[in-house]
């Protein structure tokens, strides 16, 4: 089936908040004497927040009493920094006038609550772009679980088969191929040269290096 819609992941992809993600919850997890990794962040990259918050309790053995408490304290701590801090990632108003000129329904599709897609909206300019929106927060799972990017393909109206969808992190990856999409990877550079993207139909550096080309060969 040929291509119509394009699906965008937002954190990591479309504004550089992964570390403000990890600043925030670094913050908080140190309330509860817990100091994570590096590699321990990166792996639980594309998780909710609820999700990302029940992992690590669990795995330090904190009380599911305080679960609740701090997912809200990571979640609005975050949301100050983005609106304080988050840069615009390279080649986003190109990507979103690349589809828009083929006509293609545009979404969005987070594992980050309504709040966090509201804001980027407004800080990036891309309303007048979307057709649809969609978030994990209250769904009964996130990604790398499909349900996301297949309610924002109903959204739109759109047979999955026909979505190309854009991702920077492996749960986001295994979210999408589930749901029977192509896509497309633009990971973080120092995750660049990984072999765990091999399930990609497309890797790049940047969303700036897409072109025609690109677009013809996904659109097999």
């Amino acid at each position: 089936m040929q291509l119509n819609t394009v699906i965008f992941d937002i954190d990591g992809l479309l504004i550089d908040s992964e570390p403000l993600w990890n600043q925030a919850a670094e913050e908080v997890l140190r309330d509860y004497g817990v100091n994570l990794t590096e590699e321990q962040y990166k792996s639980t990259t594309g998780l909710r927040t609820k999700e990302f918050v029940q992992w690590w309790f669990s795995y330090y053995q904190i009380g599911e009493q305080e679960h609740s408490r701090a997912e809200k304290r990571i979640v609005q701590s975050v949301l100050t920094k983005i609106e304080k801090q988050a840069k615009i990632m390279p080649g986003l108003g190109y990507i979103f006038d690349f589809f828009y000129k083929k006509e293609f329904k545009i979404g969005l599709a987070t594992s980050s609550p309504q709040e966090l897609i509201d804001l980027v909206i407004k800080m990036t300019g891309i309303g007048a772009y979307l057709h649809a929106t969609s978030s994990a927060e209250d769904l009964p799972f996130g990604k790398p679980h499909p349900q996301v990017y297949l309610n924002c393909a109903s959204k739109l109206d759109s047979s999955p088969t026909s979505c190309i969808c854009f991702e920077d992190s492996f749960n986001g990856m295994i979210a999408a191929k589930a749901a029977r999409m192509k896509c497309v990877v633009v990971p973080h550079y120092s995750q660049l040269k990984d072999e765990q993207w091999g399930a990609a139909d497309l890797k790049l550096s940047s969303l700036q290096n897409f072109g025609e080309l690109h677009f013809n060969l996904v659109n097999q």
